[in-house]
């Protein structure tokens, strides 16, 4: 980190009206306070930012000295972001992200998010930190500002080219980080930042980070510790198991000739036929507690139901952080052992929104429908089978068949035509139906495609207001045009081979970052 001598401070604050540096201010016709201050551009600030700003001047009163903070640049669960001007000795001014965590994170995570910074960031597109201020319970954590565009606001603008370099320099971010044993457990656009015109990449917020079994981030070792461990209740050994053990009961199931297995109901509803089970002696100074059979096992194993032995157990404790959407299938099965793999998942799922030209991709309101989501992408028995190596039976209701990739991200972006018409159909926004919410794309999500060559971005619902000016074939015309001139007439195979390595659903088999930055699709690079 940078030694704070080397800020220029022309004043040191007395008074909480002092605490920012001397501006002018008017208010605006909406209300919001323009602020303008001497060789800078005047930038308007809701009331509501600058309450939050003079907050963080208040709570960490040493900023005052150092930044002139300018407006709020991000805002997520666990911290908010700020953009903040410091006055360098030798007269520049430079631009920092301020990163202001939330009071009731753990001081262990605060610590090792630095840790993380400190040793991995500064290189390989990892954002790395310059100072970090605490005051109390209050910490800013103050890194290099990178301007950069949200991928929603680009995603239909970005050639082929360009989304196979950012794919690339995603993967050596992640490359970098694993091989300090960090898994970054929160992979998404928003967290990679990307300047188009300078072709800057970084990788940042490391406030859900977690430790491989071989890290070399200490704190991240004592992270593992502050997890609650659950403890074994009504034989989970043997219920979490793939395979149920043998039933040495006497109402053992029984396979009829079709091969299926025919549960009698006693079997089916335990506690409705069978008495308690047996109580263990104990001495008099201990609890009495429940003992459970050795040999006993769930009823509802492979079914769609949940039987009570099922019920009376403890919730599976495992990791689940993350932002949903880009959740890989063994944390949404609640995998207790968890790796590198799920940063490269997530990397997979960006890439697949930047080849359909849709962004978010998934978009679920629970981990069973996001899994059932993937199911509709990746196949319903491919993903069953996937999800027995690491110790987890998933049931569907109905097989799910696995989706080409190319036809897909080609269907999606409007590059071959759909199934039930020439055009691929454009999604109505707010659309609200059980159909709708059970549509593997999510149409309510704002979809963007570019319009009439114009290069500008409007939203579907929009696109298909226009519908009554241009025709479906002189749109779509213009649409293939345009994607030409980006070069998605010629996405190699390589691309999609790539995502399909990216998106396998067995952590054990799936690629790593390392190994698919030497995948033919980066020979040139």
């Amino acid at each position: 980190m940078r030694c704070l001598s080397e800020l220029y401070c022309t004043r040191r604050p007395t008074t909480a009206m002092e605490k920012t540096p001397v501006c002018t201010e008017r208010i605006g016709t909406d209300g919001c306070i323009i602020k303008s201050d001497r060789g800078h551009r005047r930038s308007k600030v809701p009331r509501d930012v600058e309450i939050d700003i003079e907050f963080l001047y208040k709570v960490v009163p040493q900023l005052a000295k150092v930044f002139r903070i300018v407006d709020k640049i991000g805002e997520g669960t666990f911290s908010s972001v700020y953009l903040g001007e410091a006055q360098m000795r030798d007269g520049r001014r430079e631009m920092y992200a301020l990163k202001h965590l939330i009071p009731t994170s753990h001081p262990t995570r605060i610590a090792a998010e630095l840790q993380c910074l400190t040793v991995a960031g500064g290189k390989e597109n990892v954002m790395g930190v310059t100072y970090c201020f605490r005051k109390d319970d209050h910490v800013v954590i103050v890194m290099p500002y990178m301007e950069h565009r949200a991928i929603v606001e680009i995603i239909s603008s970005m050639s082929f080219e360009e989304v196979r370099l950012y794919i690339y320099h995603l993967l050596k971010a992640l490359r970098h980080v694993h091989q300090f044993g960090i898994i970054h457990r929160d992979i998404k656009p928003n967290n990679f930042l990307y300047n188009r015109s300078s072709k800057m990449y970084a990788l940042v917020d490391f406030g859900l980070a977690q430790g491989t079994a071989d890290t070399q981030i200490e704190l991240l070792k004592d992270l593992t510790g502050l997890r609650r461990v659950p403890r074994p209740v009504f034989g989970e050994r043997n219920l979490n198991s793939c395979t149920p053990a043998p039933s040495t009961t006497k109402q053992a199931a029984i396979k009829t000739e079709s091969g299926k297995t025919d549960e009698p109901a006693s079997r089916r509803y335990p506690s409705a036929s069978r008495g308690p089970l047996p109580v263990r002696s104990q001495s008099s100074s201990q609890k009495p507690q429940r003992a459970v059979h050795q040999g006993l096992t769930c009823n509802c194993y492979q079914t769609d139901r949940v039987c009570n032995i099922c019920l009376s157990r403890k919730q599976q404790v495992a990791p689940r952080a993350g932002t949903p959407g880009f959740r890989a299938p063994e944390v949404l099965t609640k995998c207790p052992s968890q790796g590198t793999a799920i940063d490269v998942w997530s990397a997979g799922v960006i890439l697949l929104s930047l080849l359909s030209g849709r962004y978010p991709f998934f978009k679920a309101s629970d981990d069973l429908i996001a899994l059932t989501q993937i199911m509709t992408i990746r196949g319903s028995k491919e993903t069953i089978q996937a999800a027995k190596t690491f110790g987890k039976a998933v049931v569907c209701s109905r097989e799910l068949p696995r989706q080409d990739l190319r036809t897909l991200c080609e269907t999606l972006r409007g590059r071959r035509p759909s199934p039930d018409d020439e055009v691929t159909p454009l999604p109505e926004a707010n659309k609200d139906s059980t159909a709708t919410r059970r549509h593997m794309f999510q149409d309510d999500t704002p979809t963007h495609r570019p319009a009439n060559g114009a290069g500008q971005t409007i939203p579907s619902h929009q696109e298909h207001s226009q519908s009554t000016q241009l025709t479906k074939q002189d749109s779509e015309s213009d649409y293939k045009v345009e994607e030409d001139e980006r070069g998605w007439d010629r996405v190699p195979d390589e691309a999609y081979d790539l995502l399909d390595r990216l998106l396998d659903l067995n952590p054990a088999t799936r690629i790593t970052a390392a190994q698919a930055l030497q995948h033919p699709l980066f020979a040139d690079l």
